[in-house]
């Protein structure tokens, strides 16, 4: 489940150090990534790449190229079973089936993720149109716990 954090909160699940935190950041910056320590992150996270990820002593995180985005967010949960995915949303931006038929973790929208992939969400959801979407308010960061079940 996702949910809108201050920054103080934002910042506590950014330096625990346990859970790896994938920090997409507004465009066109790289994306961070923090894992745990071990031997070998550099290999592991890189793969079967030619580009290289780049250490941020800043952050203390890895950054990547955005393109790699989703297939981190894969890695991260393949090796450590959960990760915490932050990225930009719109308060006011509605859920349409462009979220909910996504492939792939970029998700803007007001759901922040939780109807993101998963198909119709049933209920009491009423489709105006396929391509419906509304977008007032400024961006903000979201959090996602993402477990692989």
């Amino acid at each position: 489940m996702s949910q809108e954090l201050s920054d103080s909160q934002l910042k506590a699940i950014w330096r625990q150090g346990q859970i790896p935190s994938i920090f997409k950041r507004a465009n066109p910056q790289p994306v961070l990534i923090r894992v745990p320590f071990a031997e070998g992150s550099f290999e592991w996270l890189r793969g079967d790449r030619r580009t290289k990820p780049k250490w941020c002593g800043q952050y203390k995180a890895w950054e990547i190229p955005t393109s790699w985005f989703d297939s981190a967010i894969h890695l991260a949960l393949k090796r450590y079973r959960e990760a915490y995915v932050i990225q930009l949303y719109r308060e006011q931006q509605k859920c349409a089936s462009a979220c909910w038929n996504a492939e792939g973790f970029h998700c803007e929208c007001s759901c922040m993720g939780e109807n993101h992939g998963g198909g119709h969400p049933g209920g009491s959801w009423y489709e105006v149109s396929e391509t419906f979407a509304v977008s007032w308010g400024v961006q903000r960061y979201s959090c996602r716990h993402l477990r692989v079940k």
